[in-house]
C-alpha cells in the first residue's frame, strides 16, 4: 500500500502532498530555548541554599523549571501550526489557479479534460438537443402559418350555402377555425408537454405538431419552452430534477381550485441549489418573472382542463413531464403551494 503522503496522479498532474517534515527552525529554537532555561533554573536552585525544603517550595520549585518550557513549547506549537496552514493555503490557492487556467485553456481550445470528458459531453449533447428542439419549434410554427387549410382538417367541411351578394359561408362568422378541428388527445397533449427526447423522436415530433394546432395547447407549449430555456441559461434542466412525484387526487384538488398547504405535496422540486438559482432570477430579473407568472397561469387553467377528463395514469404521467417540473420548480418560488 503506497504512503498516504506520496504524490498523487489527478486531472491537472502530480499534487504534492506534504511528506513528514524533520526537525525545523522553530522546534529546535524551542529546544534551544527549553534547554537553556532549564540549565539556568537548575544551576539556580542548585548553587541557591536556603534553610528548608517544605512542600510548597518544591511546587515553586516545578513551577518556575517547567511552567516556562511549556509555555515554549507552546508557542512553539502554534508557530509551526500556522507555518503549516499559510503553505497548504497557499498550496491550495496554487490548485485552484491551476484549475482556472486549465478550464479556460480548454474553453478557448475547445477540447474537453479527460476527467471532466463526461460532464462536458452530457452538457453538449443536451444543449444540442435543446437547439434542435427550438429550431423544429421554430420550424412548426412557421408550418402553421403557411400551410394550407385543407391540411389542417381532416376532412373537408361541406360547402355552406350563401345568400344574395354575400358571398360568405355562413360559419365565417362567430366559428372560429379551432372549431373544425378535432379534440387533442391526451397522449398527444402529454407527449408535447415533455418535448421531443431526441432530434430523432418522432413520436415526440408528431405529438408537438398536433399540439400546436390547438390554440390554448400552443400557448402553454409556448410559454413552457421560453421558461425552459430561461432556466437553462442558469444550468438548470428538467432532467437533472427528481421531484416528489404527488398523488393523482392531490392534482385533481388544484384542478378544482385547492391552493396553499392542501396541495404542497405538488412542490416536489427539492433540489436547493436550483431553488436558490431560480429564486435569484426570480427578484432580479422582470423578463424571467413575467414569463414565468405567464407560464404558471397557463398550466393552472390547462390542468383544470385536463383532470376531469384524463385518467389517474394519464394524470402521473403529465406530472412527469418536463413543463410540470418546471411548474413544480416556480410554483415553490412564487409560493404557489404555501
Amino acid at each position: 500500500m503506497a504512503d498516504s503522503n506520496d504524490s498523487r496522479s489527478t486531472p491537472l498532474g502530480i499534487y504534492d502532498r506534504p511528506g513528514k517534515a524533520g526537525l525545523t527552525g522553530i522546534e529546535i529554537a524551542a529546544a534551544g530555548l527549553s534547554l537553556g532555561w532549564l540549565v539556568l533554573s537548575g544551576a539556580f536552585f542548585t548553587l541557591y541554599e536556603s534553610e528548608g525544603t517544605d512542600g510548597l517550595r518544591f511546587v515553586l520549585t516545578i513551577m518556575v523549571v517547567f511552567m516556562p518550557v511549556a509555555l515554549i513549547w507552546v508557542a512553539a506549537t502554534a508557530a509551526k501550526a500556522s507555518r503549516v496552514m499559510r503553505e497548504e493555503s497557499q498550496r491550495l490557492q496554487s490548485a485552484i489557479d491551476a484549475i482556472r487556467n486549465a478550464y479556460i485553456s480548454q474553453a478557448q481550445a475547445g477540447r474537453s479534460d479527460p476527467a471532466s470528458g463526461t460532464i462536458t459531453k452530457k452538457l453538449d449533447e443536451i444543449a444540442a438537443a435543446q437547439r434542435k428542439t427550438e429550431a423544429a419549434l421554430a420550424l412548426l410554427g412557421s408550418d402553421r402559418t403557411t400551410a394550407p387549410a385543407q391540411a389542417s382538417a381532416p376532412a373537408p367541411a361541406p360547402a355552406p350555402e350563401t345568400t344574395g351578394a354575400d358571398d360568405q359561408p355562413r360559419l365565417s362568422l362567430g366559428t372560429p377555425a379551432e372549431a373544425l378541428q378535432p379534440p387533442l388527445a391526451n397522449d398527444d397533449f402529454i407527449r408535447a408537454l415533455n418535448f421531443p427526447e431526441t432530434a430523432e423522436d418522432q413520436v415526440g415530433f408528431n405529438a408537438l405538431r398536433k399540439a400546436l394546432k390547438d390554440r390554448q395547447a400552443a400557448q402553454l407549449i409556448q410559454a413552457a419552452q421560453d421558461v425552459l430555456t430561461l432556466l437553462s441559461q442558469d444550468g438548470i434542466y428538467m432532467d437533472d430534477l427528481q421531484p416528489d412525484m404527488a398523488r393523482p387526487e392531490i392534482w385533481r384538488a388544484f384542478a378544482e381550485g385547492e391552493r396553499g398547504r392542501s396541495i404542497a405535496a405538488l412542490g416536489g422540486v427539492r433540489d436547493r441549489s436550483s431553488l436558490a438559482l431560480t429564486a435569484g432570477r426570480m427578484k432580479q430579473d422582470p423578463i424571467f418573472r413575467d414569463a414565468a407568472h405567464h407560464f404558471l397561469r397557463l398550466f393552472d387553467k390547462a390542468v383544470a382542463r385536463f383532470a376531469p377528463v384524463a385518467s389517474d395514469t394519464e394524470i402521473s404521467e403529465l406530472a412527469n413531464t418536463r413543463s410540470s417540473r418546471a411548474f413544480m420548480l416556480l410554483g415553490r418560488v412564487a409560493g404557489t403551494f404555501d
